[in-house]
């Protein structure tokens, strides 16, 4: 019986052909054609899922997606493979099949080709990869990869923009409020609320003793906000989500943002942040690391430390001088700047990375955690309001390293 799975995340609707309805069919589906004998054979439809999935998972089986690069006769069965999979299964699924593809039969060669990004089915991890590549992109290939790559940024820009200018909007209010306002500054409707403890029953009245004003408009930036970006291949998802919200931040006249990427060079991309999709094959993945470096130049880049948040995003693996790396972190927190350590801004939670320097760090009263980019705008927002970030992260079920002992 045909079967219609509902839209998925992109409000597109997957038209299956049919749908496993016995538990050997289950069964088969899962184990491949090995379990052919054990356990039957598949109707038409679940014949052709299941080729897609064989095409994969079982590539040296018939049909199967050759593990070899080149761009010669396996490219049509990718491309036709890439069609298959956006029939059969939601996008979600698409995505992963996408990414082991990349990772198991060394298929990148297909990201090189127009026929092939046409055909996929784009988000972060196909951008980082895209990133990667773009070195070595054909000419004919670089305006199909940059608009796959511009479909992504929007639709996460469309995603976190609106949380992210709340979130810091509201925090940037909230600090600057004053409460010693002039006449025509003041905030009737929260003077009154925070006074109604005074009120006088006999003079029918509140008796106020604690004006709350509306705040004086700044002329110059509240916040300095400066992204050191690790551009080492383990952080490339870090690097496209640091982009899309350096790009926000740029675009509050009340945040002056800066945005520098480094491996063992320091780039600074701040002259970018208008345009994320330039920025991002801006970036070059891979390479060594100096962090050291890259926070020595971030901190000639601040004016105003006490009104500074330095946001560190990387794993820590120090391809430089540890000890000037602390040496610097404790400056930077005895001037006053509020130095923070991401040790990833992506949605696969926190990865391998130097616990060690992390925990030293820590000691310094630099915090280190992994942020998702659901919660980075509520990060900011904590930041510039001078929370203790140890005790934000812990609340939002982000996990803090600890000094060391």
């Amino acid at each position: 019986m045909a079967a219609e799975l509902p839209p998925d995340s992109t409000g597109d609707t997957v038209d299956v052909s049919a749908a496993p309805s016995t538990r050997a069919e289950r069964w088969r589906m899962v184990l491949g054609s090995e379990a052919q004998d054990s356990c039957g054979g598949l109707a038409a439809g679940l014949s052709e899922m299941d080729a897609a999935l064989a095409a994969l998972y079982e590539p040296s089986g018939p049909g199967g997606l050759s593990r070899r690069g080149g761009r010669g006769g396996s490219s049509p069965n990718v491309a036709r493979w890439l069609g298959d999979i956006r029939k059969y299964f939601p996008t979600s699924v698409v995505q992963v099949m996408q990414r082991d593809a990349l990772q198991r039969l060394n298929l990148r060669q297909m990201l090189l080709e127009k026929e092939m990004l046409e055909g996929i089915q784009p988000d972060v991890h196909m951008v980082a990869n895209l990133i990667s590549l773009s070195g070595v992109i054909p000419a004919e290939t670089k305006d199909t990869a940059r608009a796959v790559v511009r479909r992504v940024v929007e639709e996460l820009m469309r995603k976190l923009e609106e949380p992210m200018r709340s979130a810091v909007s509201g925090a940037l209010d909230r600090a600057r409020r004053s409460r010693r306002p002039r006449h025509a500054e003041i905030d009737w409707n929260r003077t009154i609320r925070a006074n109604l403890k005074h009120w006088q029953p006999s003079l029918n009245t509140v008796i106020v003793q604690e004006l709350v004003g509306y705040g004086r408009k700044s002329r110059r930036p509240q916040r300095e906000v400066t992204l050191c970006i690790d551009q080492s291949g383990s952080m490339a998802a870090s690097v496209v989500y640091s982009s899309i919200f350096g790009a926000v931040l740029a675009s509050l006249p009340a945040v002056a943002t800066r945005l520098v990427v480094f491996d063992t060079a320091v780039v600074d991309m701040t002259e970018q942040l208008d345009d994320p999709v330039d920025l991002l094959f801006g970036v070059q993945l891979g390479g060594g690391t100096d962090i050291h470096g890259a926070v020595s130049y971030c901190q000639g880049l601040i004016r105003e430390p006490r009104n500074s948040i330095l946001v560190l995003i990387s794993d820590l693996y120090e391809g430089g001088v540890e000890t000037k790396l602390l040496a610097r972190a404790q400056e930077l927190i005895e001037a006053g700047v509020q130095f923070i350590v991401l040790l990833a801004l992506s949605d696969e939670g926190r990865p391998a990375y130097d616990q060690a320097l992390a925990a030293k760090l820590a000691a310094l009263g630099v915090p280190s955690f992994a942020c998702t980019p659901d919660a980075f705008p509520g990060l900011m927002a904590a930041a510039i309001r001078r929370d203790d970030l140890n005790q934000w992260a812990a609340g939002n079920g982000l996990v803090p390293t600890r000094a060391e002992g």
